[in-house]
């Protein structure tokens, strides 16, 4: 099926009245994190530099990911005209990078790598889900319904080659699961934290990754609803090999709907 492009998105329904600013923030950044699947590209292909396989999934998805940092921004530039997506993107690139020339898995197994990829799948089809049910601009909303429907078919693609490698490299669930459990940790590290100062930050003033974390999370988390939770808690669960519904996942989602909450309300009263 063909995918969309551009040209698709209905940009003549624009609506600058419904743009909700808290949103926009949050888009900025997620240009300059999409628009770099490149580099994330680069380093996949070096892990599995004996997959041709994987390596031209890899590479396509790279295009899509890109093309999701394209669209965002010219979105983010029509809600704010001001809005410098290249020296935002310069500005992110020069603060935060990844170990391209990395030839062997940070995650410690090729396995491993993937049920990492699977977890950023995750996040990023369950937020773009989020964004769209919480949108009132008709444009945008249109982008994060495409946006998820990549990033859904992407966590698929990674989970088959998952797979395979589970198989050959024989990692068992323990392990997988401290990946999974990592890697979720890591949604609060420089990447967001810095993509998010690059494009809403004072140049300026020196940048702080708690202060912008905290910047970041406060709006992002506060987008979620316990149904996008709970999604996202049956991917995380199947990418780590245990089963998706049940006690397991209710318990999970109980317990990260709260904090997620909680977070919120804390971070609000601080003043974030």
């Amino acid at each position: 099926m063909k995918h969309w492009t551009l040209d698709d998105i209905p940009w003549d329904r624009f609506d600058p009245s419904l743009v909700d600013p808290e949103l926009l923030r949050i888009i900025k950044a997620a240009s300059l994190v999409e628009f770099n699947g490149g580099d994330y590209a680069a380093y996949l292909c070096n892990v599995f530099d004996d997959d041709d396989s994987f390596q031209g999934a890899a590479r396509s998805w790279a295009v899509e990911e890109v093309q999701h940092g394209t669209v965002l921004a010219r979105w983010a530039a029509l809600a704010d005209p001001s809005f410098d997506f290249d020296k935002s993107f310069a500005r992110f690139k020069e603060g935060f990078s990844i170990p391209v020339s990395a030839t062997h898995s940070i995650r410690g197994s090729r396995a491993g790598e993937l049920v990492a990829r699977c977890i950023v799948e995750t996040g990023t089809s369950s937020y773009y889900t989020a964004l769209m049910e919480a949108a009132k601009e008709p444009v945008l909303r249109e982008i994060c319904r495409n946006i998820a429907a990549d990033e859904l078919r992407h966590y698929k693609l990674f989970y088959s080659h998952l797979r395979r490698y589970v198989e050959s490299e024989k990692i068992g669930r323990l392990r997988r699961v401290l990946v999974a459990l990592s890697r979720i940790t890591e949604s609060e590290d420089d990447e967001l934290a810095y993509a998010y100062y690059s494009a809403n930050g004072d140049a300026s003033i020196p940048y702080d990754r708690r202060h912008w974390a905290n910047h970041y999370a406060r709006r992002a988390y506060g987008f979620y609803q316990r149904h996008h939770i709970e999604r996202a808690i049956a991917m995380v669960l199947k990418a780590a090999g245990l089963s998706p519904q049940g006690w397991l996942n209710h318990g999970l989602t109980s317990a990260a709907a709260w904090f997620m909450g909680w977070r919120v309300q804390r971070l609000s009263r601080a003043g974030f």
